[in-house]
C-alpha cells in the first residue's frame, strides 16, 4: 500500500504550555520553512525585478540599477542581473508553481536559483527536444544539478559540432538581433518612465523593433525551407 505524501496544514502551527511545537505542529512547520527557504530566491528576483524595470532607483537617488544593487542590497549587478534573467526566464517558460496552490506538496518542485540557470542555459543552447529531455530531469525526475550540468555540458559541446556552419552564423545574427532589440526597448522604456524624448519617438521605436522581428522571422522560415 502506497505510503500517503504528508502535506501542510493551512494553520499557522502553534505552541503547547510546554513552549514545544505539537507534532503535527512541527511538522507543518518544516514544511513550511523549505517551502520558503526554496521561494527566498524568487522573492529576491521578483522585488528587483520591479525595481529594475521600473527605475526605481533613481527615485532613491542612485544613478543606475548597478549602483543601487551594490550600495543598497549588496549584491553585484551580475548576481542581480542574472537573478532577474533567471525570475524572467521561468515566468516565460510557466514554470513557476501558483504561490496560492501546490507548492506545499512535496511531489511538486519550485525551481531553485541553480535550476533556473541550468534550464536557462539548456533553452538557450539545446534543441527544443534535447531540452525538454533536460527539463524533465530537473523538474520531474528530481535529479540533482550538478549531475544534470555535466550531461548539460557535454549535450552543448556534442550540439556544437554538429551544427552547420549556415546554422551557427543564423544563430550568432539572432543573438546580436537580441541584444540589439533588448537594448532598443530599454531605451523605449527609459523615454517612457523619465519622459525625456516625445512619446512619438517611443512608439517609432516600437514599430521598429515589431519590423525587425517579423524581418528575422521570415529569414528562419526561408532558412529552414532551404535545408527541407
Amino acid at each position: 500500500m502506497e505510503k500517503k505524501v504528508y502535506q501542510l496544514d493551512s494553520v499557522e502551527p502553534t505552541i503547547n504550555s510546554s513552549n514545544k511545537l505539537k507534532s503535527d505542529a512541527a511538522r507543518d512547520n518544516v514544511l513550511r520553512a523549505t517551502r520558503n527557504f526554496k521561494n527566498s530566491w524568487r522573492d529576491l528576483a521578483q522585488a528587483l525585478q520591479v525595481v529594475w524595470k521600473e527605475k526605481l532607483y533613481l527615485n532613491w537617488g542612485y544613478e543606475n540599477f548597478d549602483q543601487y544593487s551594490a550600495k543598497e542590497v549588496h549584491v553585484r549587478k551580475h548576481t542581480a542581473m542574472k537573478l532577474i534573467n533567471s525570475h524572467m526566464f521561468l515566468e516565460k517558460e510557466a514554470l513557476f508553481l501558483p504561490r496560492e496552490s501546490g507548492e506545499d506538496d512535496p511531489r511538486k518542485i519550485t525551481p531553485t536559483f541553480e535550476m533556473a540557470n541550468a534550464l536557462r542555459r539548456a533553452k538557450k543552447n539545446l534543441s527544443d527536444d534535447d531540452y525538454e529531455k533536460v527539463k524533465k530531469e530537473l523538474m520531474d525526475e528530481g535529479k540533482e544539478v550538478k549531475e544534470v550540468k555535466k550531461g548539460l555540458s557535454a549535450l552543448i559541446m556534442k550540439q556544437r559540432k554538429s551544427v552547420n556552419p549556415e546554422e551557427e552564423r543564423t544563430q550568432k545574427n539572432k543573438a546580436a538581433i537580441e541584444r540589439f532589440l533588448t537594448m532598443l526597448k530599454d531605451f523605449k522604456r527609459e523615454i517612457e518612465i523619465l519622459k525625456f524624448l516625445p512619446g512619438v519617438i517611443a512608439e517609432d521605436i516600437d514599430a521598429l523593433v515589431s519590423k525587425i522581428e517579423k524581418h528575422f522571422a521570415r529569414q528562419v522560415i526561408e532558412i529552414t525551407q532551404n535545408e527541407g
